[in-house]
C-alpha cells in the first residue's frame, strides 16, 4: 500500500465517494471533501474531513490534487473557489463535458488540468477511467493522477482531448448498454413463460457470469462468442437475428455516435 499525499474532493456523491473509498484502501492519510449534503457527512473518518463549502476548508490544508467531482451544470459557480490550488495542486476533473479549456476558464487562473471519464463500476473497483493530461501537467503530476484514478479500477491515457467524446459514449455509458441488455433478457424470459425470479436470476448471472469469462480468458469476444455458438443450434439462430443488418451491428453503432455526438454538444 502507497500513502497518498493531502487530497481536496470537491464533490461528495456516488463517483466522488467511490473514488474516496478507493483512496482509504489505496493508503490515503489525509482529505478534505467539500458536499453541501447532510448525506455527505457519512463519508468523514480517520483523515477524511468532511466540509460544506469552500470557505469551511481548513486554513493552511495544501492538498496535491484537487478531484472536481461536482455536477457540470454546478461547475460555473463552485470552481472559482479552489483558484487559490491552482499553483500548487494537479486538478483532476471527472465532469462529464467540461473541457480542459473549460475548466481553466472557470477556474480563471492557471492550472494544470487532468481531464477524466472513469464509469460507475467504480464502485465495486471494476471501473476504467480514460484520461487526458494538458500541457501542463508535470510527469509527477499525472504519476499522482494515475495513482488516483486506478484506485476504483483500471486507467487508460489518450494523447488527444476528442478521443473522449466516444470514450464517455462508450465505457461512460457502457454500463447502462449492460443493464438495458440485462433487463431485456429478463422481459423475454418472462415472454417465454419462466417465472419472474427465475428469468431475473437467469438473466443477472448469465450477464455476471460472461462478464468474469471475459475476464479470465485470453481470447477476445469474438472467439468467445463464436465458441459458445454451435453450428446450426439455438444461438446461431438467435445470433442470425440479432446480427441482422437493421439490428444490433447498425442499431449500436448510431446508437454509439448519437452519444458521441451529445458529448460533443456538451463539451462546446
Amino acid at each position: 500500500m502507497t500513502d497518498l499525499p493531502s487530497l481536496l474532493l470537491v464533490g461528495g456523491g456516488r463517483m466522488g465517494g467511490a473514488m474516496l473509498a478507493g483512496w482509504r484502501e489505496r493508503g490515503l492519510s489525509q482529505a478534505v471533501v467539500v458536499d453541501p449534503s447532510p448525506e455527505a457527512a457519512k463519508l468523514a473518518g480517520p483523515g477524511v474531513t468532511v466540509v460544506p463549502a469552500a470557505a469551511a476548508i481548513p486554513s493552511g490544508f495544501a492538498p496535491a490534487a484537487v478531484v472536481l467531482a461536482v455536477k457540470p451544470q454546478m461547475a460555473a459557480e463552485a470552481l472559482p473557489a479552489y483558484a487559490r490550488y491552482a499553483g500548487q495542486a494537479v486538478f483532476i476533473s471527472i465532469m462529464a463535458g467540461k473541457t480542459v479549456d473549460a475548466v481553466s476558464r472557470m477556474l480563471a487562473a492557471p492550472a494544470a488540468i487532468v481531464r477524466a471519464m472513469p464509469n460507475t463500476p467504480a464502485a465495486v473497483r471494476q471501473g476504467i477511467t480514460v484520461a487526458y493530461a494538458a500541457a501542463a501537467v508535470t510527469p509527477a503530476q499525472k504519476t499522482l493522477a494515475d495513482t488516483l484514478l486506478a484506485a476504483t479500477g483500471e486507467i487508460a491515457w489518450v494523447a488527444q482531448e476528442g478521443l473522449l467524446d466516444p470514450v464517455t459514449a462508450i465505457s461512460g455509458g457502457g454500463p447502462a448498454y449492460v443493464f438495458l441488455l440485462t433487463e431485456l433478457m429478463e422481459q423475454a424470459g418472462l415472454d417465454q413463460g419462466l417465472p419472474p425470479a427465475l428469468a431475473r436470476q437467469m438473466a443477472r448471472q448469465t450477464v455476471i457470469g460472461s462478464a468474469a469469462l471475459l475476464a479470465a480468458s485470453d481470447e477476445d469476444a469474438a472467439q468467445l462468442r463464436i465458441a459458445v455458438t454451435s453450428p446450426k443450434g439455438t444461438t446461431e439462430r438467435a445470433l442470425a437475428v440479432l446480427r441482422a443488418d437493421d439490428a444490433w451491428p447498425k442499431t449500436f453503432k448510431q446508437a454509439i455516435q448519437a452519444a458521441t455526438e451529445r458529448s460533443r454538444e456538451l463539451s462546446s
